[in-house]
């Protein structure tokens, strides 16, 4: 027996090298096959083959960990099971005639219609009304006011619900309706319902409010940097008035408190059949969370216009919907012939992005993005200070820094026209790794207000050069530098 257990170790001994050797070549082979048939980057998949080629082993480990997208693999993944609830399709979808007249002269957005109908799969709707609400002093009454105005169902979805005073004030709210008989329905990502202790979770199912979280995290104090997140916020109340916008709930919205770390941000309230896009959302995700159907005309109730305006839901995430958004921004600059505003708090665009936004500059269109000066996540804040250049090199769009209060609002206006409004942000993460909901609005006296919002945030914030920019210490620029490397995951 220990003749043969020799036998077998001396065996080994020799063998083990053309063992190590064959399976580093079976790696090196199929790691470098995956990246040149999936690398849509050029320069990645150079990259990553030359790093395999020279390093088999410990290359095709790297790229098995860090060069391989799981991210719409793992968000199609988490649906696949899902069945997917009745909803009742609209009647108010725009005709021809309605888009000629709203769109007027500016019939080149004509373009930008059909292209985001080709992205969504959803009709653009006409008879919508959307009003502004800045801050949370003026939106958190109005959706309360909303809550206590419910007859028979409330709708509510958040990435952020604090246990403070904004989120029990809503809390309560919700409570009083499902004691008057009310339908109640609240659903929070379960890495944004830990921001406070103890969540609001359990304050809503004391109060006797059906409550639930988006996708249970094994390590909820990752906070900022953890993927697959469900970043809309979405209140619909009796199926006919909604809200929606970038507004977490929280005490820091509520700037007349002096919160500890306040934060400047913009809602809107949403009245006409555009509402059934933003309830449909709710509706899936809710099923998707709880397996529970919100159907029905208690949550689908016939909508008829209450305005002039043409509008359309867009969701959008690491599933069906990846790079959904991604195009449309393209494509609105693209489209864009006068001015574009854009107000976002992170904003950490791509190639394609940034070469829209110099392209449509470079064409005579006025581009003007207004960012937060101090944001409230830092290695964000260094990663945008890196690549401010390139929006800037060409001497046409223009950067602007908002003082504090953090201004987490989020908006792109292109030629007074076209209105874009929602959760999501000009970042990877937003576009990529989160679920989103944004609105698409067509109206002139939508846009004209907005813009005067914008041009008011303007007057008050300061422009950055490219000089100020290069006149970084080399510090700086390398902290920036390394910060930007980690863009795709910030």
């Amino acid at each position: 027996m220990d003749q043969f257990l020799q036998n077998m170790y001396s065996a080994l001994r020799d063998f083990w090298p053309h063992l190590v050797g064959f399976m580093a070549i079976v790696a090196m082979i199929t790691a470098s096959a995956h990246a040149v048939l999936h690398k849509r980057d050029v320069r990645a998949t150079i990259g990553w083959v030359g790093l395999i080629l020279l390093t088999p082993l410990l290359g095709a480990t790297l790229y098995y960990l860090l060069g391989i997208n799981r991210i719409k693999r793992r968000g199609t993944k988490l649906r696949s099971g899902q069945t997917k609830p009745e909803l009742p399709s609209s009647d108010h979808t725009c005709s021809e005639a309605c888009l000629k007249q709203t769109l007027g002269v500016e019939r080149h957005m004509a373009t930008l219609v059909e292209l985001m109908g080709r992205l969504t799969s959803r009709p653009l709707l006409e008879g919508n009304r959307v009003d502004p609400l800045v801050g949370g002093d003026a939106a958190y009454p109005a959706m309360i006011a909303a809550i206590d105005g419910a007859q028979t169902s409330v709708s509510l979805m958040s990435y952020i619900f604090d246990n403070d005073r904004a989120g029990r004030a809503f809390a309560e709210a919700l409570g009083r309706a499902a004691k008057r008989g009310v339908q109640t329905r609240v659903l929070v990502d379960d890495i944004g319902s830990h921001y406070t202790f103890p969540t609001i979770i359990s304050t809503l199912r004391k109060l006797g409010v059906p409550a639930e979280t988006f996708l249970k995290s094994l390590v909820p104090g990752y906070f900022a940097y953890s993927n697959l997140r469900n970043h809309r916020k979405i209140m619909v109340v009796d199926g006919r008035i909604g809200f929606t916008g970038g507004m977490n709930i929280r005490e820091g919205c509520m700037l007349n408190l002096q919160p500890r770390h306040p934060v400047q941000d913009t809602h809107f309230r949403v009245a006409g059949p555009v509402v059934r896009h933003l309830q449909e959302v709710f509706a899936d995700d809710w099923a998707f969370a709880t397996g529970e159907s919100t159907s029905g005309d208690l949550w689908f109730p016939s909508l008829e216009p209450v305005g002039e305006m043409l509008a359309r839901g867009i969701h959008y995430g690491p599933d069906e919907d990846l790079g959904e958004m991604h195009l449309g921004l393209v494509g609105a600059l693209s489209c864009a012939h006068t001015r574009v505003s854009i107000m976002t708090p992170y904003f950490l665009p791509d190639n394609a992005i940034i070469a829209a936004l110099n392209v449509a500059a470079m064409r005579g269109v006025e581009v003007d993005i207004i960012l937060p000066e101090k944001n409230n996540l830092i290695t964000v804040q260094w990663a945008s200070t890196a690549m401010l250049w390139e929006v800037l090199e060409h001497d046409c769009c223009r950067v602007f820094l908002a003082p504090p209060p953090f201004d987490h609002t989020k908006l792109m206006l292109v030629d007074g026209l076209w209105t874009l409004l929602g959760s999501g942000n000009w970042d990877p993460r937003s576009l990529r790794l989160n679920f989103e909901f944004n609105v698409e609005c067509y109206s002139r006296p939508l846009a004209t207000q907005l813009q005067d919002l914008f041009d008011k945030k303007r007057s008050v914030s300061r422009e950055v050069t490219l000089a100020e920019v290069d006149g970084r210490s080399l510090p700086v620029k390398l902290r920036d530098g390394v910060a930007r490397l980690l863009t795709p995951y910030l």
